[in-house]
């Protein structure tokens, strides 16, 4: 099982779910905003805060003892290649060098308000997607 933590009132980061959810057959991703107190805790494990809502994280094996951070790009390209396929051909993606990939996502989370919009609270998943979505981390 792999944690998806996102911006919770972020249009972007919810079209990302909505994207996901129906294409993610095998039920691998859960997911938590990072204004809860699951993504909260989640962000401690690997010395982050949830202050800083532009980085997008998946927590890969989040439920076993050494659970995988990625974070930007990374988590990106993660969740895409998970999926399988076509989704899995983003994979080619990983060429690109990180530093390169990063400061590409950096210029669109820094205007994803303006460009994907903004709620002003997180929105409810579908009720049959409701189990996906964590309160807190087991």
């Amino acid at each position: 099982m792999h944690l998806i933590l996102y911006d919770g009132v972020c249009g972007l980061c919810s079209r990302l779910n909505q994207f996901v959810l129906p294409r993610d057959r095998q039920r691998l991703f859960h997911f938590a905003s990072l204004q809860s107190a699951a993504g909260r805790s989640a962000l401690k494990t690997f010395d982050h805060t949830s202050e800083d809502l532009t980085t997008f994280y998946v927590l890969a094996n989040y439920r076993s003892a050494a659970p995988v951070q990625f974070a930007k790009s990374r988590a990106a390209l993660f969740v895409m290649t998970t999926l399988g396929w076509p989704w899995r051909a983003a994979g080619l993606l990983y060429i690109v060098p990180k530093p390169l990939a990063d400061r590409i996502y950096d210029v669109i989370a820094r205007h994803r308000y303006r460009l994907f919009g903004r709620h002003e609270h997180c929105l409810l998943p579908d009720p049959a997607y409701q189990d996906r979505f964590i309160d807190s981390i087991p």
